[in-house]
């Protein structure tokens, strides 16, 4: 019998810069849990946050509770909080270096049944929470941030069946005025692409694995949970 499994770890934004590494393997006993996982880790880099209640666990891509089991191979991600019978139709989930267009963004929803079509940029300001912005670095656990992406996708199909639906984000330095997400949603009707839109980039902001450092004239700060919505 193995007395040892061992697991693949990551760690992203503030995680990261806590531990200073991003990736590391770690030995654990058989039967372990994910919290287990993550108290080999402290144990390694005690800087890491003792209040588990302010980091989330994925186990191979998906979200997992602290007490679910973890196999020999398995990658446990742990995650700050990020800045949650249809013919819904998800077609474009992107990360990209690159300026996000959002015309090309519709493009890919339209379709010749859309009489509405929806769109959300959000866009680099030059503040925030009262001090002066430079310009902002984000980053994602890329595999995971397009996997989050189509699950929202499948919730709007739970309430606007007939909804098409893309997500872009950016990843990387972001100057002042540059677009950082682009959620564009196509309906039938104006009011459900309305509607939809919003719960698109609010399921955005609360679910998938993208953070946001904001860089100002007084130092560097992430940007968690309920702050990315200042």
């Amino acid at each position: 019998m193995a007395v040892a499994i061992a697991v693949r770890t990551r760690l992203f934004a503030r995680l990261r810069e806590l531990a200073g590494t991003d990736t590391e393997s770690v030995e654990v006993r058989p039967g372990s849990t994910v919290a287990d996982v993550y108290e080999a880790l402290r144990n390694r880099h005690p800087s890491l946050d003792l209040d588990r209640q302010s980091v989330r666990a994925a186990v191979n891509q998906e979200f997992a509770d602290w007490d679910a089991p973890v196999a020999n191979g398995d990658e446990v991600a742990f995650i700050p909080p990020v800045s949650g019978g249809s013919h819904a139709v998800g077609v474009l989930f992107e990360l990209t270096t690159e300026p996000l267009d959002a015309r090309r963004i519709e493009t890919a929803v339209s379709h010749k049944g859309a009489g509405a079509i929806c769109t959300f940029t959000g866009i680099v300001r030059d503040s925030s929470r009262g001090r002066s912005v430079t310009h902002l670095e984000y980053e994602a656990y890329a595999e995971m941030a397009r996997t989050e992406m189509r699950k929202i996708a499948d919730e709007i199909a739970e309430h606007w069946p007939e909804a098409r639906v893309a997500m872009a984000h950016r990843t990387g330095r972001l100057e002042i005025g540059e677009a950082s997400v682009v959620v564009s949603v196509s309906c039938p009707h104006r009011a459900e692409a309305v509607d939809a839109c919003r719960w698109g980039i609010d399921r955005l902001k609360e679910s998938v694995p993208i953070w946001k450092k904001e860089h100002a004239a007084d130092g560097t700060y992430w940007i968690e949970g309920n702050e990315a919505r200042v």
